[in-house]
């Protein structure tokens, strides 16, 4: 069961939104190196594709164009008011991003942190890291037949870093001084300091013309189709309800090595349900074409009928190599009651995930544990799980700002299998309460001033109904009264960036190769910013120096040096009580459709559907 994150900053990888994420891609040659320009960078080691590669390994060149695509809701958006997927109100249409932006580098699905030109051709790195210029492709062309200059480029930049726009852009960019176009195809940007992420950064914001909207100020765009070089174009909509998208028959990047073998589908439609029980019955009806489930009960149990029995659709299980990151139920620790770490780490002693696991989840699942799941990041991956002398050289300057316990063995989340049971654990957690000042009197856990301990629960969709009912059971043990507040997307979506909500089930994206985004995400200068990804509300000197050493990282050893110690005080601090993750996605599919024969590496189940399948009916 595995639940998207509110919206923070999009996926802006041109190739395949959210398989690796904008701020993974890096620059493959050190700061320090002369100054180049290349068809791609890799942050660590070689570039897999070589100049002049014919078309990514997991794309079919030969895959055959054509047919419609139609799917549901991809996540949590159940309609939407605006094609402006870059500002922070409002709740944009599902596959802007992918099918209308690009960017000026793409990711290959296939590296950690690897790049390769899309609308620009290539990129400098200067020889003292301290400025980066990309030569725009003399081909590249906007929807409207303009050619995609350097002036549109730091347009683009200017409106995604404007007050308007999601603040993780902010975040992302913040070690960029200034933006110079030095000519027609050719802009640079020169750094404060050395930054190692930020050429691939810059080549994975989105480009778009200031012809969008015809002058209309940027924050005041909802209705107007924007005017980007992506595949496709918005053909009709209603709005909130659904949305089509047609390809542009005049695409500009059709030729490109890139794209080969991507975008197969004539057109792709969106439809908007708002009930999660609606959508699956509307998919077994034939009404759209895939279906991504994420709870395993329904992939057991409901994935029946008469369009199964007679072939015409399937559902199949697909490996990934996905970071499975940190998805819980995170605590605002600006709330009086979980500003307390031993409050914290009783709550999360709470949780019977084994229970969970059995009685729910089919026994699909494996426990979380750690920032960076299921990567060689994780603090557990460390041998004995304790901290090397790597580590240590970056916790010892840190020694009086964090948890004594950080200098020994990991923090794993805590088991009900034998010899342990939740009896032991609960009581466990009430000694911790008492400690932090909260005990059990007048039929309540009361602090020293009598105050009950109460959380409201923030919920968008009652799909972690069962779940957070079982858990509610367990702090109802503890005197802990809940109350279950669930709420449609957008009322939800604002509650979470003004931060006004108490716990809620979070899931952060996927990072094989984390950086600048955990500026956004712990950073302390991220938490009193309104729609910063921040919302657990982390103000921590030693976290924020943590996180300033993953982004220096010079190499591979010291990046994964540098995740453990951060993930070492973030597990200690128990600032979410970790849930579960799957290495497969599970996809439900109308069986004509064609899938290619190699898998990415690292990937999203709906973005690929998207990028990559195509209508088996269509010859080639």
């Amino acid at each position: 069961m595995r639940f998207s994150a509110p919206r923070r900053v999009a996926s802006w990888v041109g190739t395949l939104p959210c398989l690796v994420r904008a701020a993974t891609v890096c620059c493959a040659v050190g700061m320090a190196a002369p100054a180049w320009a290349a068809h791609g960078f890799a942050l660590y080691g070689d570039l897999k594709y070589a100049p002049g590669f014919t078309h990514f390994d997991y794309a079919n060149p030969q895959a055959p164009r054509g047919g419609t695509l139609t799917l549901a809701n991809p996540d949590r958006r159940t309609s939407f008011d605006k094609f402006n997927p870059i500002t922070i109100k409002g709740v944009s249409a599902p596959g802007l991003e992918s099918l209308m932006f690009e960017t000026l580098l793409t990711a290959s699905a296939d590296e950690t942190a690897s790049a390769y030109g899309l609308l620009a051709e290539d990129v400098t790195v200067a020889p003292d890291g301290l400025s980066i210029t990309f030569r725009l492709r003399p081909e590249a062309r906007f929807s409207n037949g303009d050619p995609v200059l350097a002036a549109d480029v730091k347009y683009s930049y200017d409106m995604v870093r404007s007050k308007f726009s999601i603040p993780a852009y902010r975040s992302l960019t913040e070690d960029v001084a200034r933006v110079t176009v030095t000519g027609p195809r050719t802009i640079r940007y020169d750094l404060r300091q050395r930054n190692r992420e930020m050429p691939l950064i810059l080549g994975a914001l989105p480009v778009f013309s200031p012809k969008w909207g015809g002058g209309k100020p940027f924050d005041q765009l909802t209705f107007e189709a924007p005017v980007a070089s992506g595949p496709y174009l918005i053909e009709r909509y209603t709005a909130g309800r659904n949305i089509t998208y047609r390809r542009n028959p005049a695409y500009w990047g059709n030729h490109l090595n890139v794209r080969r073998g991507l975008y197969n589908f004539e057109r792709v439609t969106y439809r908007m349900y708002a009930d999660e029980t609606v959508r699956l019955e509307a998919f077994k009806a034939g009404e759209f074409d895939a279906i991504v489930e994420n709870r395993a009960k329904l992939w057991v149990k409901s994935y029946t009928g008469k369009r199964f029995r007679n072939g015409e659709l399937t559902k199949q299980e697909f490996a990934h190599r996905n970071s499975a990151g940190m998805q819980g139920f995170l605590m605002n620790v600006r709330r009086p009651q979980f500003q307390d770490r031993r409050v914290r780490q009783a709550l999360g002693l709470a949780m019977d995930f084994q229970w969970l696991n059995r009685q729910l989840f089919y026994g699909a699942y494996q426990r979380i544990d750690s920032w960076f799941t299921n990567s060689d990041l994780a603090a557990v991956s460390s041998p004995g799980t304790r901290p090397d002398a790597g580590e240590l050289k970056l916790l010892e300057p840190l020694r009086t700002r964090v948890p004594a316990e950080v200098f020994g063995p990991a923090a794993i989340p805590p088991s009900t299998d034998p010899p342990g049971s939740l009896r032991e654990n609960l009581r466990e957690a009430r000694r911790l309460l008492a400690e932090a000042g909260w005990t059990y009197r007048d039929g309540a856990l009361r602090n020293a001033a009598g105050t009950p301990f109460h959380i409201e629960f923030l919920e968008d969709g009652g799909a972690m109904s069962r779940v957070i009912t079982a858990y509610v059971r367990n702090l109802d043990k503890l005197g802990i009264r809940v109350t279950l507040r669930t709420t449609d997307y957008v009322l939800y979506q604002k509650r979470m960036d003004s931060f006004d909500y108490d716990m809620a089930s979070m899931r952060f994206p996927d990072s094989q190769s984390p950086g600048n985004e955990l500026l956004d995400r712990f950073g302390s200068a991220a938490a009193d910013v309104q729609g910063s990804s921040n919302i657990i509300g982390v103000k921590s000197p030693a976290v924020d120096a943590l996180v300033n050493h993953v982004l220096r990282a010079d190499t591979r050893e010291q990046l994964v040096t540098a995740a453990r110690a951060l993930d070492r005080v973030l597990m200690h601090n128990y600032y979410a009580v970790p849930h579960w993750y799957s290495a497969v996605h599970r996809v439900a599919y109308r069986r004509s459709l064609g899938i290619p024969a190699t898998l990415p590496k690292y990937y999203a189940a709906e973005p690929w559907i998207v990028a990559l399948w195509w209508d088996g009916a269509q010859k080639k």
